[in-house]
C-alpha cells in the first residue's frame, strides 16, 4: 500500500442519508415481529415496540448531531467516548465494535443473504443435508461460504475507493427503499381479506404466546413488571434492526461539509427507517391474523404476508428484496466500520497498519482486518447468539455517548457547537431514562443477554493496557 495522509472529502448529504438509511435496514424488519408478537400477543402492544423503538433511535440521532458537529473527522462515536470520558472508554467501545458488534452484524446480515439465496438454490439451506463439515458442535454449510464470498467482494470493492462503496450503497438503498414501500402499499390495496378489525380487537392488551405439549397454542394474560420485561425482550429485536444508523459517523472525515450534513443525514436517515418499520408492520396486522404472525415459519413474517399478497410468487418477491436489502445493508456496515479502526491506529490503540490509507484513500488494512473476523463469525454459527449478548452493550454505549453531551457541555463550554442537540436537555435525558431503564429489565428478565456481553467488553480492559505499553 502507498500511504495517502488524508480522507477525501466525496460524500453528500444524499449520500450521508443512504448510509444510515442502508445500514439499519438488513433482514431484521422481514423477521422479528414474530418474536415481538410472541412476547406481547397485540397489535397495540407490536406498534408500541417498534414506536418506542424509533423513538430512542431518531433521539438519539438528533443528539448525536451535536457530536458529529463537535468532532467530525474519523471515527465517530469512539471519537465522542474518548473525548467525553477518557482513551479507555473509548478503546472499550473500539473493542467490543471489532470483536463483535460491527463484525457480528456483518456475519449475521452475510449470512441472513445466503439463507434467502436457498430459495433459488437448495444447497444454500441450513438443513442437516446441507452439511458439509463438523468442527467440534459447529456445523458447515455452503450457505456460510457464500455470505464470506459477499462480505470479502464488498471488502475488495470499498478499497477501490469511497466513490465504489458509495455508488453501490445509494443504488442497493434507493432500490430497497422502493421495494419495501411497494411492498407495503400492495399489503393495503391488493389483498383479498384484512384482518385489521379482528387484530385491533386485541387492542393493549397483553399476553404471552405459549406453545402446549400437544403442539397447539394458546395466549396468557401478563402485566405489571412481567410486562415491562415482556417489552424489553421484544425490543432486542427491534433494536438490532433499526441499529447501525450511526455509522455515518465514522466516515465524517469522507463526507463534504460534515459539520452540516452529518446532523441532517442522521434526522432523515433514522426518520424514513422508523416510518417504513412502523408502516410494514401495519401492513402485516392487515395481512396475517396475529397467529399466524407469531407461528411465521422460521419467524419469515414478510414471506408469509407476500404470500398472502402475490400467491407462490410471494416467497420469490421476499427473497429477492432481503437479498437486495442485505447487500447494500453489509456494504454500509463495511465502508463504515473500517474507519473506527483506522482512528484507533491514528491513537497507538489498535495495529498500526490500520491506520494507513492506500492510494485510494481508505484504510485497506483496516478493511480487511475486519473481514477476516466476520468471516470467522461466519463459520462460528454463533453470530446471532453474540449479537443477543451485545445488545446490552450497544445500548450502554448510546447511553453513555448521550451522557456525553451533558459531560462536555461542562467540561468544554466554549468549544463550537454549529448545531446543538434538538430538545436539550429534555429529550437527551428521556433517551438515557430509557436506555437505562432496557438495561435494568433485561438484566431481571434476561440475563443470558447482558453478562456475555460485558466479559466480551471487559476483555478489553488488560488489551488496552497493553496496547499503552507497546505505544510507549
Amino acid at each position: 500500500m502507498s500511504e495517502n495522509t488524508e480522507f477525501k472529502p466525496s460524500l453528500g448529504l444524499l449520500d450521508a442519508t443512504m448510509i444510515v438509511a442502508g445500514s439499519m435496514i438488513g433482514s431484521g424488519i422481514f423477521i422479528v415481529s414474530a418474536d415481538i408478537v410472541r412476547n406481547v400477543g397485540s397489535a397495540g402492544w407490536l406498534v408500541f415496540v417498534w414506536l418506542l423503538t424509533g423513538f430512542m433511535t431518531i433521539s438519539a440521532a438528533l443528539s448525536y448531531g451535536e457530536l458529529s458537529a463537535m468532532f467530525p473527522k474519523a471515527g465517530g462515536q469512539y471519537v465522542y467516548l474518548k473525548e467525553a470520558y477518557n482513551p479507555l472508554v473509548g478503546f472499550l467501545y473500539g473493542w467490543s465494535f471489532f470483536a463483535v458488534i460491527q463484525t457480528g452484524t456483518i456475519a449475521a446480515v452475510g449470512v441472513a443473504f445466503a439463507k434467502f439465496a436457498g430459495y433459488f438454490n437448495p444447497s444454500l439451506n441450513m438443513t442437516e443435508e446441507n452439511v458439509i463439515a463438523h468442527i467440534g458442535s459447529i456445523k458447515i454449510y455452503p450457505a456460510q461460504f457464500l455470505a464470506i464470498a459477499i462480505v470479502l467482494l464488498l471488502t475488495w470493492v470499498n478499497t477501490r475507493g469511497v466513490k465504489e462503496g458509495k455508488f453501490i450503497q445509494t443504488t442497493f438503498t434507493v432500490s430497497k427503499l422502493l421495494a419495501l414501500f411497494g411492498l407495503i402499499i400492495c399489503g393495503f390495496l391488493f389483498v383479498n381479506k384484512s384482518f385489521w378489525s379482528e387484530n385491533w380487537m386485541t387492542g393493549m392488551q397483553s399476553q404471552k404466546f405459549i406453545t402446549n405439549s400437544d403442539g397447539s397454542f394458546s395466549w396468557e394474560g401478563i402485566g405489571g413488571i412481567t410486562l415491562l420485561g415482556a417489552i424489553a425482550a421484544s425490543m432486542v429485536g427491534s433494536i438490532f434492526s433499526s441499529d447501525a444508523w450511526n455509522n455515518v459517523t465514522f466516515i465524517a472525515g469522507e463526507i463534504k461539509n460534515p459539520k452540516r450534513n452529518i446532523g441532517l443525514s442522521l434526522f432523515f436517515g433514522t426518520l424514513l427507517v422508523t416510518i417504513i418499520y412502523v408502516s410494514a408492520n401495519l401492513m402485516y396486522i392487515n395481512v396475517l391474523p396475529l397467529s399466524d404472525i407469531a407461528t411465521a415459519k422460521q419467524d419469515r413474517v414478510a414471506v408469509a404476508a407476500a404470500n398472502v399478497i402475490f400467491g407462490n410468487a410471494g416467497s420469490a418477491i421476499i427473497a429477492i428484496l432481503i437479498m437486495v436489502s442485505t447487500f447494500g445493508c453489509i456494504n454500509g456496515l463495511v465502508l463504515a466500520g473500517s474507519r473506527v479502526y483506522y482512528t484507533m491506529a491514528k491513537d497507538g490503540l489498535f495495529f498500526k497498519q490500520a491506520g494507513v490509507l492506500n492510494k485510494n484513500a481508505v484504510p485497506q488494512w483496516a478493511l480487511w482486518s475486519q473481514a477476516v473476523v466476520a468471516s470467522l463469525l461466519c463459520l462460528s454459527g454463533k453470530y446471532g447468539d453474540l449479537l443477543d449478548m451485545v445488545s446490552f452493550i450497544v445500548v450502554i454505549f448510546y447511553v453513555l455517548t448521550i451522557i456525553g453531551i451533558f459531560i462536555l457541555r461542562k467540561k468544554r463550554p466554549d468549544m463550537e457547537r454549529p448545531y446543538k442537540a434538538f430538545g436539550y436537555p429534555v429529550l437527551p435525558f428521556i433517551y438515557v431514562l430509557m436506555g437505562l431503564g432496557f438495561c435494568l429489565l433485561l438484566i431481571k428478565f434476561k440475563p443470558e443477554f447482558t453478562w456475555p456481553g460485558l466479559i466480551i467488553t471487559l476483555i478489553g480492559v488488560p488489551l488496552y493496557f497493553i496496547a499503552v505499553r507497546i505505544k510507549k
